[in-house]
């Protein structure tokens, strides 16, 4: 274990604040995105998804599928300067068809703004979204959008949240005002009043809100730090985040008393955020976020220490050498580059498919951080190419693709043309797109005879043996592991009574070898 960090790096690292946005589908949370972006003064217009023309080119929204449908596909990064805080704002789909990379994207996180819609509360994906945090004790700030429209009454919403996520609520924010008369709100901790137009004290929508005010103080808990920490209370901000209402409470409350950089556990030890050796956790790769150069970004969290342009890492999975030239700091598509990182920092390192999702650099110390998962897919399709001649543009583009963690790929042990794994659907018409846009593939999908696909372990003797008696049943994931393709349900609870031997598992701990 290395000592305590330097008065410089400890500082540094104290005002790191790195946290992702969760939401339901249409809660607005790349709306809210947007104008966090602008109250911490990275962009002059911001946009808006559901605007026309120019001002709908929301800056996280980069990929042309998601533009044209008006929903986010990929995580996206954004570093800003805020109250003395620097940001790492991690956006993630609100499609639960790509759940599998929001869920990666929370293992990189110190805290979650959870979204919710004033007029729904809580919603299916909202209440899965907050269970992985939960999983990982994942401090959690609640901003409850759009109260100029029709919304549920305050109280009643803040009761669904404890009841329905038994979590502890204390507003932070009250609203002045409902609907379309909506103009702002108190902020409790401060004891400020922060409308969009000065009201008279006889104000009819003061008047109300000071006897609101007065049951929520008698009834709901005081904030309490410890316990936000913990991830047993959340505040709760109200607003709205199309007229830049509550934003900058939000962002002020995360200066405040947002987390610094977490620890991050790996298999031999936790590491902590102040220690000097650098450490980097790799849990998202890019590829061609620049069409013009067909670059391969990977994104990693940096988990303790400071990070310096230049400096030559060891990669963990493969005891490599790996400079890091060119570490960049984003803005949704836009970058630059990043001199120096620290804990808490969210960096985009170029590389040529040497890294891959779940990968630990570090200064030379041999660790590798746990906890990247990869789900088992719901969906199996079989991948028809239109035109022969592009066979090994498939096969590669197939490749990285799946470092990426669009889809799984699988390769059947019989020869068989590969079978793509997804959890749902639209993750194959964005494959479909994207073959198509990046690499000229054109392809469509046939059906498998495979409902489920699960990994085995086991005494290697026993998985060779089994391996041999169910040929045309196996395949190999990406990193040649073994997995066994099943029919049906019934088949699989069938070969696991067969089979006592070997382990089927669901889920993958990237950085975990399984074999």
């Amino acid at each position: 274990m290395s000592d305590t960090a330097t008065p410089e790096l400890g500082k540094e690292i104290v005002r790191r604040r790195t946290f992702a946005i969760i939401s339901h589908p249409d809660a607005g949370k790349t709306t809210l995105t947007e104008r966090i972006l602008r109250a911490g003064g990275a962009i002059q217009l911001a946009g808006n998804v559901r605007a026309k023309g120019e001002r709908r080119r929301t800056r996280s929204d980069w990929m042309a599928i998601e533009r044209d449908r008006g929903i986010s596909v990929v995580s996206s990064v954004m570093t800003f300067d805020y109250g003395g805080c620097v940001f790492n704002l991690l956006d993630t789909p609100g499609h639960e068809d790509f759940s599998e990379d929001t869920y990666r994207t929370l293992t990189a996180v110190d805290s979650a703004v959870m979204v919710i819609d004033a007029a729904k509360g809580i919603e299916d994906r909202t209440r899965k979204l907050f269970e992985i945090c939960r999983l990982r004790d994942i401090p959690i700030v609640t901003f409850i959008n759009k109260m100029d429209r029709e919304a549920q009454d305050p109280f009643a919403l803040l009761d669904e949240i404890a009841s329905s996520l038994a979590l502890d609520t204390c507003p932070a924010t009250w609203p002045v005002g409902r609907a379309a008369t909506f103009v702002g709100t108190y902020d409790l901790l401060n004891g400020k009043l922060n409308t969009l137009t000065p009201l008279a004290e006889t104000d009819d929508r003061l008047v109300h809100m000071r006897e609101e005010l007065e049951l929520a103080e008698a009834a709901l808990p005081e904030f309490d730090r410890e316990s936000f920490d913990a991830g047993h209370l959340t505040p709760v901000f109200f607003g709205s985040a199309i007229k830049e209402i509550g934003v900058t409470d939000l962002l002020d409350a995360l200066v405040a008393f947002g987390p610094s950089p977490r620890a991050q556990a790996a298999e031999s030890r936790t590491v902590t955020a102040d220690e000097p050796g650098m450490t980097a956790l790799v849990f998202k790769i890019q590829a061609n976020m620049d069409p013009n150069h067909r670059d391969r970004i990977a994104f990693a969290r940096i988990c303790s220490g400071r990070l310096t342009r230049g400096m030559k890492l060891r990669h963990t999975r493969t005891g490599k050498s790996f400079a890091v030239h060119t570490p960049q700091f984003f803005f949704a598509q836009d970058r630059h580059l990043a001199e120096e990182a620290f804990a808490g920092d969210v960096v985009g390192i170029p590389n040529h498919g040497t890294l891959r999702i779940g990968d630990t650099l570090t200064e030379g110390e041999e660790i590798r951080f746990t906890g990247v998962p990869h789900f088992a897919p719901e969906i199996l399709r079989r991948v028809r190419l239109d035109d022969a001649m592009k066979a090994k543009k498939l096969k590669q583009a197939l490749v990285q693709l799946a470092e990426e963690g669009v889809v799984q790929l699988f390769r059947p042990q019989d020869g068989a043309p590969p079978i793509v794994g997804v959890v749902g659907t639209l993750q194959l018409d964005v494959l479909q797109a994207r073959l198509r846009a990046e690499y000229g593939v054109g392809i469509g999908f046939d059906s498998t005879p495979f409902s489920l696909a699960r990994w085995i372990t086991g005494a290697r003797d026993k998985i060779e043996a089994f391996t041999a008696s169910n040929r045309s049943a196996m395949a190999d994931d990406l990193d040649d592991d073994p997995v066994f393709l099943a029919t049906s349900n019934f088949m699989m609870r069938r070969t696991e009574e067969q089979n006592p031997d070997i382990k089927f598992h669901d889920i993958k701990q990237i950085g975990i070898d399984i074999g």
